[in-house]
């Protein structure tokens, strides 16, 4: 019987992360997908690591209140925070749940350039900020800012997915991690 992960946005991008990640992480397995919008609970865009990583697991635990009879729940998060040096950073959580432990994982970190920057210190979402610098639309349910920024060496999807593979480690390795963290 296929195992059955439930993605907390309807967000493609997201959600081949999550596939991938699984089927990387448990080759042997099969798996079928459902996803779910839920609210993050937090701004529309995170301004903090501490932020991102609160909108991960909200989505993760919604989604579980939503689809409970799901194997898996994936929450993924984007956010950006202000360096020591005025600048900004980009990065995203990820937390994954069972029933019975909870893993996370965060993407790499890259720096945005002062005009993204400068749109997000107006209101704007680091996705719109990017459609106006780089003349895109949605760029978010696409390559993202990491892939307009590297040409696409690494698009939104591969960088959301390590992170994934990360928060997938106590689930790889149940004996090394006590099955007592349920959200």
């Amino acid at each position: 019987m296929p195992i059955t992960i439930v993605v907390a946005s309807h967000n493609p991008v997201k959600i081949q992360a999550a596939v991938h990640a699984f089927q990387r992480m448990f080759p042997e397995e099969e798996f079928t997908v459902q996803n779910v919008s839920v609210p993050s609970g937090v701004s529309r865009q995170p301004l903090s690591n501490a932020e991102t990583e609160q909108g991960a697991l909200n989505r993760a635990r919604e989604a579980t209140r939503r689809l409970p009879h799901a194997d898996y729940w994936v929450g993924i998060e984007g956010g950006v925070e202000e360096t020591v040096d005025g600048e900004m950073i980009a990065f995203a959580w990820v937390v994954v749940c069972d029933r019975q432990r909870v893993g996370r994982g965060r993407t790499g970190t890259f720096y945005l350039p002062p005009a993204v920057t400068s749109l997000i210190h107006q209101g704007k979402e680091l996705g719109e900020a990017d459609d106006i610098v780089f003349g895109r639309n949605n760029s978010k349910q696409e390559n993202g800012a990491v892939g307009l920024l590297t040409g696409d060496v690494i698009d939104r999807a591969k960088l959301y997915e390590h992170a994934v593979i990360l928060a997938l480690v106590p689930f790889k390795n149940a004996e090394l991690y006590p099955a007592n963290e349920v959200i």
